[in-house]
């Protein structure tokens, strides 16, 4: 959680009723990263019910906020608390003759990225080196002799439309929340020269002195003749902490893609050396950076994707993501990731990730060279990508795309998990969970909404192998799918249930052949525990890395049971009724012949 000092003023003034009302609230401990938030509301009177509507309003705002989901953008928490509010305040206001209407100004601060919501005519300032910005617009009547009127407040129509804007926080910023029985009695150059009054007198920052800011704006205020209630929010940004998924998100929509890149070309102290990859979607280079001759492989959007806004954004998240996870014990197991932050002088120019260069290549080429893997080293490629897989899960991050091309044997001889770019942590965008990610061939019966039930005399499902709605959303036993599949190819060269093109849906007919059916030196053991990962019914799976794990590590000294085949009914439901079809076709046959042929 950022470190951030608050202070609040707020006084009636000449008004016999203080209808403004502020609250600021700190997450918990299981809330740090929804950041800090506050509000400053000025209530309307119009029957005495100003004070309600500002009250309920911020109070609602500030507490409700933390129930959200930490996935949801800050603007999308923001907006549905406050139309819930204005909702329920409409709704008030058509049932009894005292109304109550009020402004709205709340301000989040959450990692490095400011989340502000507006409506009316309270403001935020912004001081940031000296300077003062206002980072709201007022929604009043364009008119000297109209502007208290109010365009728009909580509570007085059925659509409120508000302002949102982000922007980023940097350290030693202050915002300033005010309503306009302040800010309409202080000048820009009053405001700051009471921050600058406060240092002088106390011979300290004011920057630890938020509070004595906030009572001394009120008290000018007042003093410059305030006839309005007078409020005032004092927040100083004192500690930062690391950029959040948010925070890289905002950063990375400000930037532009590169364009194609050529052999020579050089961006941002990188030389290209080679194109990679390019998929029309991701675009992959083997960059030099110049000043220490160290080699990358930089991945950025296709120049065809620049407005795709959601491809942006899971890029972002996969850089996000391998950053969260060099902290972790996954780290070994994942190509590292090179911090792009840049300098006042030297900025980054467009938007890309660097990856740290490893010689060597992928299962998949190596496969691509002839011949299946001797049994050993299938063996040890699939017990070090299981203790991979394990560290992912313990995360609670999800691949959703292992397979051979995925997995990089380097010349240091460790095999790294390639391409985070479709994995599921918790925090991806809703659009990239939603998508049927991942390469059809390994991808699990579930995820296509096919089912098989063990226990098919306990299960009305059981044999529904036609796709249906019930489609399951990726988890640790689709790795493990995956990864079996993977096995099964590298110690047979085949894919189990055959290659599934995409745009096909997957097929699972019949259960796979036993890998030692096409290569007979394979174990009896290693059978099973290949069947095993990529049975047709998820019961019969493993169900975590750890117990794989540990079916590789005793091997022939412990061997699994095979799994049970499965039963004909359970493959073809309509098995019966082909069968009777067929007998009743035979017998038919045999009658015509009977009438035609034989003696009567």
């Amino acid at each position: 959680m950022n470190d951030i000092d608050i202070g609040y003023t707020s006084l009636a003034g000449t008004k016999p009723i203080n209808e403004d009302f502020a609250g600021a609230m700190l997450p918990g401990k299981d809330d740090k990263d929804m950041g800090v938030i506050m509000a400053l509301a000025d209530g309307v009177s119009m029957g005495g019910m100003g004070k309600e509507a500002a009250q309920t309003t911020v109070t609602s705002l500030v507490r409700d906020y933390f129930c959200t989901p930490p996935t949801w953008d800050t603007s999308v928490a923001l907006d549905r608390i406050i139309a819930a509010q204005n909702a329920w305040l409409v709704a008030l206001n058509k049932r009894r003759p005292e109304l109550g209407f009020t402004t709205l100004t709340a301000l989040v601060l959450r990692g490095q990225t400011y989340t502000l919501a507006h409506v009316g005519d309270t403001r935020c300032y912004l001081l940031r080196d000296g300077q003062l910005t206002q980072l709201t617009h007022d929604h009043i009547v364009n008119h000297t002799d109209f502007k208290h009127q109010l365009l728009r407040s909580v509570g007085s129509e059925d659509r409120l439309a508000v302002d949102y804007s982000q922007g980023e926080v940097m350290l030693g910023d202050c915002f300033i929340l005010l309503s306009d029985g302040v800010y309409g009695f202080l000048s820009d150059t009053r405001i700051k020269a009471i921050f600058k009054d406060i240092a002088q007198q106390t011979g300290t920052s004011w920057q630890s002195l938020s509070e004595t800011l906030a009572e001394n704006l009120v008290d000018a205020a007042l003093k410059s003749g305030s006839n309005d209630n007078a409020s005032a929010l004092v927040a100083h940004v004192k500690g930062l902490t690391a950029a959040t998924l948010e925070d890289a998100t905002l950063a990375a929509l400000n930037l532009p893609i590169p364009p194609l890149l050529k052999i020579g070309d050089k961006m941002d102290g990188f030389e290209v050396l080679a194109p990679v990859a390019d998929s029309g979607i991701n675009v992959i280079y083997q960059v030099k950076e110049l000043s220490t001759g160290k080699l990358y492989a930089l991945k950025t959007l296709h120049p065809s994707r620049t407005k795709d806004k959601e491809e942006r954004t899971m890029l972002v998240h996969e850089a996000w993501l391998t950053q969260q996870l060099q902290a972790t014990r996954a780290a070994d197991s994942l190509v590292h990731l090179k911090p792009l932050e840049g300098s006042p002088s030297a900025p980054i120019s467009s938007y890309y990730i660097a990856y740290d260069w490893h010689n060597g290549e992928t299962l998949q080429q190596q496969l691509d060279r002839g011949a299946p893997f001797e049994v050993a080293h299938a063996l040890s490629a699939a017990t070090q990508i299981t203790k991979a897989l394990s560290h992912l899960h313990r995360q609670n991050v999800i691949h959703r795309d292992i397979k051979p091309a995925n997995l990089h044997q380097g010349a240091d001889g460790v095999l790294r998990l390639l391409d985070l770019g479709v994995a599921l942590s918790g925090k991806e965008p809703a659009s990239m969970r939603d998508l049927h990610a991942g390469t059809p061939s390994y991808i699990n019966p579930e995820q296509w909404g096919v089912h098989y039930i063990s226990n098919y005399k306990n299960s009305s499902k059981a044999g529904n192998n036609d796709a249906d709605d019930s489609k399951e959303v990726p988890d640790a036993q689709s790795d493990l799918f995956a990864l079996g599949v993977t096995l099964y190819q590298l110690l047979t060269g085949k894919l189990p249930y055959g290659e599934i093109l995409p745009g096909q849906s997957g097929r699972y007919y019949r259960d796979p052949l036993a890998p030692s059916r096409h290569r007979p030196e394979i174990p009896k053991w290693l059978d099973n525990i290949v069947l095993k990962a990529i049975a047709r019914d998820k019961n019969q799976r493993f169900e975590t890395a750890e117990e794989l794990l540990l079916a590789l590590d005793r091997g022939a000294s412990r061997p699994l049971s095979a799994p049970l085949a499965t039963p004909l009914i359970q493959r073809d439901p309509t098995a019966v009724w082909k069968i009777g079809l067929g007998i009743s076709v035979l017998f038919n046959l045999l009658l015509v012949y009977w009438l035609l042929f034989l003696p009567k």
